[in-house]
């Protein structure tokens, strides 16, 4: 095992142990989108009122917008060999990055609960265990496999990529089936703000993987082609996504009473009965195991980011990395479990309300990696509050605070709506203002601090691959 459990956490990994090749990003990426949550996500555009055809357009055109976001921030690993979260340090300070860090543990716990809650349904009915005992296992099952770590990840998303991409080959035939194609796109009728809702939709879920999604490109060589790196995490999450959003925009359209609110039985239906039903949600389970990893992982490499920036802690023991992935499981579990029932809804409304959090930071970390410190950070200094970056960057802080207050007015969610959201005929365009704003207002104010213009050490140098402290737990 010891060739396979994973030994790296938040340190730099070294050139020796960097493998693989930017194909990988493709594979892990499609597995992971090709799974019940994003199905429903597209049903969500026709559910609030448009049209199948303008639908499945907004949904490709937010994927494509939020994946190109989120693969800049995957071109970051190979370069760097770092988490993703931890090179939010550059721009926060090494403990102001807690920040907008504690947020993100916040979201990626609350991705584990709804993502269980789904999971746990289809294993329930799998084992005839039932609902709770279905989440509960399917939690300990990904908490394990989160602690194995990268390879087994990467390996799960292969394995997954294909076995639901014929799932879903063979539900789209079954669907076709049962409806009529041209019928379903024949509504050609345009409105604004529910297309701008499809869009919103997609794009959101895409933006929703840049803080982790580094983690899981951060082994690949460090000669490899950032261009590749980027259209492979591009192509592979856009198709993914877009094609379980297709299916569940066009299923939603089809019989709208019969899959909304019942997704996970009606698509198992659409299936068949007997052997078939049972392979379809061990699919089900499988798609969300992925995705759940993910989750888990992203979650404890941003916990112990937050702890580290204060402990001043650069490696961790396979006791402390076991302790940090269960306690995301157990907080991922309860919350599960407390919302299985009638709360899950506005918890997922919850969710999204915490996207608004984090697309600033998104803008941020991409400008100051890009334009600001062109792709060169002083790696030993990400762990040293007293060294270049600093415990707290205050300029940073604020344009983050007012980058998430600019997109209130333009938020629409069950529990606040902004008051341009009306204007607007109910769109939600906030995930753009949160782009948008802070990458202007951190690159007015960044390019003339000269301790971060200042060219850093080359992330080729020596002394920024190696780790001081040894090896990671």
């Amino acid at each position: 095992m010891a060739g396979v459990v994973e030994r790296r956490s938040i340190d730099v990994v070294p050139d020796d142990e960097r493998h693989g090749s930017a194909v990988s990003q493709f594979t892990l990426w499609l597995g992971a989108n090709l799974q019940i949550t994003a199905v429903i996500t597209g049903a969500l555009a026709v559910v609030f009122g448009a049209n199948a055809f303008w639908s499945l357009i907004g949904l490709l055109l937010g994927n494509l917008l939020g994946g190109a976001v989120m693969a800049l921030h995957s071109a970051q690993g190979p370069r760097l060999g770092l988490p993703q979260m931890i090179t939010s340090r550059a721009q926060f300070g090494v403990r102001g990055a807690v920040v907008p860090l504690a947020l993100v543990i916040v979201m990626y716990i609350g991705f584990f609960a709804s993502g269980s809650v789904l999971a746990g349904q289809a294993v329930g009915e799998l084992t005839h265990l039932g609902e709770t005992p279905g989440i509960v296992l399917f939690a300990a099952v990904t908490a394990v496999a989160a602690a194995v770590g990268y390879r087994l990840i990467h390996t799960l998303g292969k394995v997954a990529g294909l076995v639901c991409a014929l799932a879903f080959v063979y539900l789209g035939i079954r669907l076709l089936q049962r409806t009529d194609l041209g019928t379903l796109l024949a509504d050609h009728r345009f409105a604004l703000p529910v297309f701008l809702l499809a869009v919103s939709l997609s794009a959101s879920w895409q933006l929703a993987f840049g803080p982790y999604v580094a983690d899981y490109s951060r082994y690949l060589p460090r000669h490899t082609s950032a261009r590749a790196t980027f259209w492979w995490t591009l192509s592979g999450s856009v198709l993914g996504s877009q094609w379980s959003m297709t299916f569940g925009a066009l299923a939603a359209a089809a019989a709208p009473a019969a899959f909304v609110g019942h997704e996970v039985s009606y698509i198992v239906g659409l299936g068949g009965a007997g052997l078939i039903a049972s392979l379809l949600y061990f699919v089900i389970a499988l798609g969300k195991l992925t995705i759940n990893i993910l989750n888990t992982y992203g979650g404890f490499m941003s916990l112990v980011t937050s702890v580290s920036g204060f402990r001043g802690q650069r490696t961790l023991t396979p006791r402390g990395r076991s302790a940090y992935i269960a306690g995301i499981m157990v907080a991922g579990t309860a919350v599960a479990l407390l919302g299985k029932d009638s709360f899950l809804t506005s918890f997922k409304d919850f969710l999204l309300f915490l996207l608004t959090f984090f697309t600033p930071w998104s803008a941020i970390n991409l400008v100051d990696y890009y334009l600001i410190s062109k792709e060169r950070y002083d790696i030993p200094a990400l762990s040293d509050p007293a060294g270049r970056y600093g415990a707290w960057n205050v300029r940073a802080l604020a344009v983050y605070v007012l980058g998430v207050l600019a997109q209130l007015p333009f938020l629409a969610t069950h529990f606040y709506t902004g008051p341009l959201v009306a204007p607007l005929g109910g769109a939600d365009i906030s995930w753009l203002v949160g782009l948008a704003v802070p990458a202007v207002l951190y690159w007015l104010t960044a390019r003339r601090d000269t301790a971060r213009t200042a060219a850093p050490e080359a992330p080729e140098a020596p002394q920024d691959i190696r780790n001081p402290a040894g090896s990671g737990g």
